[in-house]
């Protein structure tokens, strides 16, 4: 991931474009016009031995013959040809290249990646960054260039639009045309060797011309890449994804040569990505354009209870059951507030929601409802319909409603139905900053849109609940166990195997035993005590069920016997070509009334572990009622997963059965998410069922598969978990013992109460100036959810007298995304000054830094900051003066040379 060099590619000053022609259905020709057409200032400079001049531009014989080094190239010429045309750029010191040439379509596997790589090294990448082949290009209308083969130009405008499809690039430009809709960039990826999806919205994210960002996105090949920029995009700006679901992964799956071998095709996995990286996902272009417009000058949405205002009962109810199929609510109105509209509009009225007015409501009376409504604590979000009628005039209500919606902060918005004088009046609005549309459908959807990025928005920003304290996986116990069959030559515990690596996680399971006869079956059962079940083992029968391999509630060793003896009988017949292992013998578990649920995991290709979780039980193939979840798991992401499934409406309680414990459910699940990140020789798990109610969870049967890995097991998460391998305990001169380790979202109280403990000479000296005292949560957020692939904050912390953890200093490091150089900052409290704690804390950063590769540490301070420079200065940082600032000082460290 690299955001090196992009700016040649997307803001070049000068362009070349290889393979130029007159043929007027070359690609050549094609882009060279459109890069003429569209009035970029730079210098254009097209290569062919064919024609002296191109689209009115004198030609070059050669690369070697340009006058300069262009930032951007532009290859039109055949793929195979590549990898020489990039050596010649390359040795002319371009920065940029675009490959319009061919796809790899038609290669084997081997030939696509043997001159993927040619081009790679020709490229030098990050040196010179590769966008494409089998690319459309990209447009960047703020600068008056468009470099593509697409056949219309873009106005400018504050979203950007990356696709991973050319005909969906070329479909959405027709389509913002029409709308009137600008754009800051249009990028087409092409076949993304190089330039990707995560390394396009890195560069977006901090671009100042884009304040929304939209993707097309159809495969993702470096899950942890993408979910690192994503994460960080949505952070900064809105950022909007559209996915083709089932029907693209039913083709793809059809088609012989995708070059998508080992990608995720699965689109519920993609889906909580999305979710999980704080992105909205829409199902259609318009709903994509309409989200975008309406989130670009969102208002806070604190919920989905919304009142609707019209002057037609019909539209207002069409409205209200497109919000309730969309999983909205209508919201219920206080007393207060049908006194209020009482008193506005004078006449009956439904006394409900949707709030039915005059059709000939004024634009006073329009703004009078909507501050009433808004008054009312069960109100979320207000709609305002207007329906037309001859002699209404629409314009002046239109107006009126939206002078008095300037001094609202809540978010209210509007539908003016109807054409003509209804779209003056949409006009209007729209110029008020008010989001509009022009049917209840559309409103209503782009409303529910707002509420699921706000809520995801939130998940992003959540503080976690934090885990039990006494959480202590017997690590080490489940990876012997592990080990043991990994060194039998097996890849499946057995059923009391696997029990014990959930029973070292602290999952309670039912005590099993095997056996390999009828007299071992009832030796096992005297053992563990009655009733007991037995179970078939069969590896051609993974669910013995089906075959009448499974007996309950045997109280006695007669019924035992007997029942290993019927099972051994039955089997024989049914499936005589099955190999009999032998049984598993289990004690029962009652729990009368007890919910069977499921927990099981898996590895994708591309998003590693993938945690499952839904209704359980012999039914669960029928029912299929499950929601899947991305690891490192915590609480609150815990309790959300939860909730995307139908049985929790049964597990909060009915009136006949207690509530389940959901916090030992969700603790079962972050125990689960702990082990897969703990034990990387984990494929599949598969807990089911895993009983549950207000005593608790139990396990009834579990099944765990194996494989051999070698490397670091949190590198296959898409997440990086929190890295605990990066705690330590030291001791300060004055012999107080703390902990230094990374910062975690549940420090965010204690971390709020350290930045109060800072005097303001701290705080100056730390943020270059005068800062507010108070921090909200958002900031706190920022400070405490870092992503630790792109970031570190190394706290210090000790016990406070009230027994709760006290934070003394915290050193941050926030690395650049190609790792070339890490940005560092420091500070502790005042009272610990000359403890030698600041030391340590930058040691600890400086020794993180350098061992993940990072070329060198920066930092600055203000000039009067002597005992930063100090300590700089002891570490062997070089301190300059900032040429551009002479009150601060820059610091600098060769991590690779010191």
């Amino acid at each position: 991931m690299s955001v090196i060099n992009l700016e040649h590619l997307f803001n070049p000053k000068s362009i070349a474009v290889i393979g130029a022609t007159n043929d007027p259905t070359n690609a050549g020709n094609i882009v060279m016009r459109n890069i003429m057409g569209g009035g970029f200032m730079g210098p254009v400079m097209p290569v062919s031995s064919d024609a002296e001049a191109i689209a009115g531009v004198l030609t070059y014989p050669g690369i070697a013959q340009l006058p300069k080094a262009p930032d951007l190239a532009i290859v039109a010429r055949p793929v195979r040809e590549a990898p020489d045309v990039v050596a010649q750029l390359r040795a002319i010191g371009a920065r940029a290249v675009m490959l319009l040439g061919g796809s790899f379509q038609g290669m084997d596997p081997d030939d696509r990646l043997r001159l993927k790589n040619e081009i790679l090294e020709a490229a030098e990448t990050p040196a010179m960054r590769v966008l494409g082949p089998k690319c459309l290009g990209f447009m960047a209308p703020g600068i008056n260039l468009n470099a593509s083969l697409a056949h219309a130009t873009i106005q400018p405008g504050k979203t950007a639009f990356i696709s991973q499809s050319d005909s969906l690039f070329t479909a959405v430009l027709d389509w913002a045309r029409g709308q009137g809709i600008g754009f800051s960039h249009l990028v087409a990826l092409g076949a993304r060797i190089d330039v990707n999806i995560a390394d396009v919205l890195d560069y977006l994210s901090s671009d100042p011309m884009t304040r929304s960002i939209l993707l097309y996105v159809e495969s993702v090949c470096d899950a942890r890449e993408f979910m690192s920029a994503a994460r960080a995009a949505s952070r900064n700006k809105p950022v909007l994804v559209i996915r083709p679901g089932q029907a693209f992964e039913t083709v793809l799956r059809e088609c012989a040569d995708t070059g998508l071998e080992g990608m995720t095709l699965s689109d519920e996995i993609y889906d909580v990505a999305f979710r999980r990286a704080g992105m909205l996902r829409v199902d259609t272009i318009d709903g994509l354009f309409d989200a975008a417009r309406t989130l670009a000058d969102i208002k806070p949405v604190r919920g989905d209870r919304l009142a609707i205002v019209t002057n037609g009962v019909s539209a207002g109810i069409l409205a209200a059951d497109a919000l309730l199929m969309g999983g909205g609510r209508l919201a219920r109105l206080s007393d207060e507030t049908k006194t209020a509209v009482d008193e506005i509009i004078d006449r009956k009225w439904s006394r409900t929601n949707p709030v039915d007015i005059p059709f000939n409501a004024s634009g006073k009376e329009y703004a009078e409802l909507v501050r009433a409504l808004l008054k009312d604590k069960g109100v979320d979000a207000v709609l305002t319909m207007h329906v037309p009628f001859a002699g209404l005039p629409e314009e002046e209500v239109a107006q009126a409603l939206a002078d008095s919606l300037k001094r609202v902060r809540r978010m209210v918005f509007a539908c003016w139905l109807g054409l003509g004088k209804a779209e003056k009046a949409r006009e209007i609005f729209r110029n008020a900053g008010v989001p509009t549309y022009d049917t209840p459908d559309k409103a209503i959807r782009a409303y529910l849109y707002m509420v699921e990025f706000q809520r995801n928005q939130e998940m992003l920003m959540e503080t976690p609940d934090s885990l039990p304290t006494d959480f202590f996986p017997d690590t080490m116990a489940a990876r012997e166990v592990i080990e043991t069959v990994l060194a039998d030559g097996r890849d499946t515990l057995t059923e009391p195997e696997a029990k014990r690596v959930l029973a070292a996680y602290g999952i309670p399971v039912v005590e099993t035993r095997l056996a390999v006869s009828a007299r071992d079956s009832v030796i096992a059962a005297d053992e563990l005590g009655y009733p007991v079940a037995v179970k078939l083992r069969s590896p051609q029968i993974p669910q013995p069920y089906d075959v009448g391999g499974v007996l309950l509630d045997l109280e006695t060793p007669e019924q035992v016997w007997e029942a290993a003896a019927n099972i051994l009988a039955r089997v024989s017949r049914e499936r005589p070509d099955a190999y009999i292992e032998g049984f598993t013998v289990q004690k029962m578990g009652r729990r009368p009334g007890a919910h069977e649920l499921f927990i099981s995991a898996n590895t994708d290709p591309v998003f590693g572990p993938t945690i499952y979780f839904g209704h359980g039980g012999m039914s669960r193939e029928i029912i299929m009622d499950r929601a899947v979840a991305l690891p490192p798991l915590s609480m609150s992401l815990a309790r959300e997963l939860i909730s995307r499934t139908r049985i929790v409406r049964l597990l909060k309680g009915t009136p006949t059965t207690a509530a389940t414990d959901l916090d030992d459910v969700c603790l079962t699940l972050i125990q689960v998410s702990q082990l897969l990140i703990d034990l990387p020789q984990v494929h599949t798990l598969d807990i089911n069922p895993l009983y549950a109610d207000d005593l608790g969870v139990l396990a009834l049967t579990a099944r765990i598969q194996v494989a051999a890995y070698e490397g670091d097991g949190a590198q296959r998460l898409a997440i990086r978990p929190y890295p605990r391998e990066l705690e330590e305990c030291v001791v300060l001169k004055d012999g107080t013992k703390i902990t230094i380790r990374p910062i975690r979202p549940e420090d965010e109280a204690a971390h709020r109460e350290f930045l109060a403990s800072l005097s303001d000479d701290d705080l100056r000296l730390r943020f270059f100036g005068a800062v507010r005292r108070e921090f909200d949560h958002k900031d706190l957020a920022a400070f405490t959810q870092i992503d630790y692939d792109r970031e570190m904050a190394f706290i210090a912390q000790r016990t406070g007298e009230d027994g709760e953890p006290e934070t003394l200093g915290v050193s941050r490091t926030i690395t650049r995304p190609d790792n070339s150089e890490a940005e560092f900052a420091i500070v502790i409290r005042s009272a610990l000054k000359g403890q030698g704690l600041g030391s340590m804390l930058f040691k600890k950063s400086i020794d993180y830094t350098r061992e993940r590769g990072t070329a060198k540490l920066v930092g600055q301070t203000m000039l009067e900051n002597q005992g930063m420079q100090g300590l700089a200065r002891k570490f062997g940082f070089a301190i300059t003066s900032d040429p551009e600032d002479n009150q601060l000082v820059d610091m600098e460290l060769d991590l690779h040379g010191a």
